[in-house]
């Protein structure tokens, strides 16, 4: 089992920063970029940008729901077609993650055992009511969002929203958190964040959190830390259940968080 080493070699290195900006691209984005090399140092680099990268596609989809309102389209189907798109942008890699993950939960196995479900292609029932569960909250907060703020409140929301939930992967990844397995992304990326990576990822997206509730700046950033306890919290239930992350784990912790990002930020009063 990986044990969360720190990662060795020429992180730093030009290359490697490129290698895992790219990686990071592909990882949490359908866009096509051509392969790099993926080892440690590259992967070190993708899941310390993952918050950025969250920002960057929340201020798509953010743009994407106002063009759907202004068009005329009703909220909800605005954020239902919102929704679709971000499924689409991230190939559902993330869901597909968060169904195996509540599977493997839910099977009540062995770690050993519920790593074997998790990796199975088909979804049981648990992981089909969690979909059903995130999308329809994710939908239901999307249509609240542009109903009482400006459009910079509307951009700001759904971008903290989905950084917050590529900000649980950083967390995910911080140094003394194992991997589940000896392989996959979850050994690849396990312990590649240091203390300094996670808080200057949770700075980045808290400020952009500020502007999300007019008149209560406080309330974005907030929102962002109160999701990442609760999520780091989580991830504590599932290293002991599976005995460290793997890539399914990671998926889930995009969507548990980006799911309560949005519910904090619409209900903050």
């Amino acid at each position: 089992m990986t044990t969360g080493r720190p990662v060795d070699g020429p992180a730093g290195s030009a290359a490697t920063v490129r290698a895992g900006l790219r990686l990071a691209v592909t990882t949490f984005t359908v866009l096509p970029l051509r392969p790099a090399v993926v080892d440690r140092p590259a992967a070190m680099v993708a899941m310390a940008v993952a918050p950025a990268i969250g920002i960057g596609l929340g201020g798509s989809l953010g743009l994407a729901l106002l063009a759907a309102t202004r068009a005329g389209a009703p909220v909800l189907v605005a954020a239902a077609v919102t929704t679709t798109l971000a499924a689409a942008l991230t190939r559902g890699l993330h869901l597909d993650g968060l169904a195996d993950t509540v599977d493997g939960l839910g099977a009540h196995r062995p770690p050993a055992a519920a790593l074997e479900i998790m990796r199975r292609a088909d979804i049981g029932p648990f992981g089909v009511t969690a979909l059903v569960l995130v999308l329809l909250l994710q939908t239901g907060a999307l249509a609240a969002v542009p109903a009482d703020r400006p459009w910079p409140a509307v951009l700001a929301t759904v971008a903290t929203a989905v950084g917050t939930g590529r900000l649980a992967v950083t967390w995910a990844c911080r140094r003394g958190v194992p991997a589940a397995r000896p392989d996959g992304l979850g050994a690849l990326v396990a312990g590649t964040q240091g203390r300094l990576v996670t808080l200057a990822g949770t700075a980045l997206v808290a400020v952009v959190a500020v502007p999300a509730l007019p008149g209560r700046p406080w309330q974005g950033p907030l929102v962002v830390l109160l999701t990442i306890l609760v999520w780091s919290g989580l991830l504590r239930h599932l290293v002991r259940r599976f005995g460290g992350i793997t890539g399914d784990v990671l998926g889930a912790g995009v969507e548990i968080a980006t799911t309560l990002a949005y519910l904090g930020l619409v209900t903050a009063r």
